[in-house]
């Protein structure tokens, strides 16, 4: 059975969590994930305009990040993927470093570099995808 969907009351309280520890440790505490290194992506709200930070498993890629857009298997896109969709221009702060970056939407080939690699080091986004008809996003991270 796929472990999924966790509830996202859930998600946002263990986020908010995440990112104050990360914040304050310099990414010491809170800066890995078993084998998965963790990020925080700082997004503009696309309805608020409000800047939005929340911790994500990031794997490398080229010069940046990539991430997955996996909402824990939900049937609808993370709120961060949407923000960046509407403005593609973020931050990703690694360890104690800013990082401006620009999103790029994967697809084909890249794609699946970047979404095996994932599954690799976090085995639940192959859950995540069993139990959502949609194609869970893969985003690269790029420098600005």
């Amino acid at each position: 059975m796929a472990r999924t969907k966790i509830p996202n009351s859930m998600a946002k309280v263990f986020s908010a969590m995440h990112r104050g520890v990360y914040k304050l440790s310099g990414g010491r505490i809170g800066g890995s994930f078993g084998e998965s290194k963790i990020i925080l992506l700082t997004t503009t709200g696309r309805k608020s305009a409000k800047k939005r930070t929340l911790p994500l498993v990031g794997v490398d890629y080229g010069d940046g990040w990539g991430v997955i857009a996996s909402a824990s298997g939900h049937d609808k896109h993370p709120a961060w993927f949407l923000n960046l969709e509407a403005k593609a221009e973020a931050t990703v702060t690694a360890g104690k470093t800013e990082h401006p970056v620009v999103a790029r939407i994967l697809e084909g080939d890249e794609r699946q570099q970047v979404w095996d690699q994932a599954v690799k080091a976090n085995a639940d986004y192959a859950e995540y995808q069993k139990v959502t008809n949609r194609v869970i996003p893969v985003v690269a991270l790029e420098p600005a």
